[in-house]
């Protein structure tokens, strides 16, 4: 007994480790356009109800770049790190463009949305973001699951 238990769990060992091993050897992402998810560690930093955590995923030469609506104009700018390095003179920061969203009940509102560098799919990476008060706050975000766009939908 005690000789089957071991062997299902090297086995099980052995599934895991086949498993993980094929996550990292993913393809990278063709070059397209995603809907892609893009969730935050903070309730204060996401992206606008009416896109339901998605932003649009680009793919050219190998460098992903999502853009996220969010719900207001309150974050003024982004960087793609921590905020120490968002500070230091030289570092660019990622400047907002104003999007229009349109509620289910009629109403439209101008918020931002930030074009982000993403480095890794599936992964939480480094964003740091410039509130309206002018203090910077680090964040961790994510962006999975993405689906290519097909055109005409």
């Amino acid at each position: 007994m005690k000789r089957m238990i071991a062997l299902a769990l090297a086995m099980l060992l052995a599934l895991c480790g086949m498993a993980a091993l094929a996550e990292s050897a993913a393809e990278p992402l063709a070059d397209g356009v995603y809907n892609a998810e893009f969730t935050t560690d903070h309730s204060m930093f996401h992206v606008n109800e009416v896109y339901n955590n998605l932003g649009t995923l680009t793919v050219k030469d190998g460098q992903m770049t999502i853009h996220v609506t969010l719900v207001s104009k309150n974050i003024v700018n982004l960087f793609p790190g921590l905020a120490e390095d968002a500070e230091k003179e030289g570092a660019v920061l990622l400047e907002p463009t104003t999007d229009v969203v349109d509620y289910n009940d009629g109403t439209t509102d101008e918020v931002y949305g930030f074009d982000i560098p993403v480095p890794v799919i599936g992964e939480e990476f480094d964003c740091a973001l410039l509130g309206k008060k002018g203090k910077w706050y680090d964040h961790k975000v994510m962006v999975s699951n993405p689906v290519p766009v097909v055109e005409g939908e």
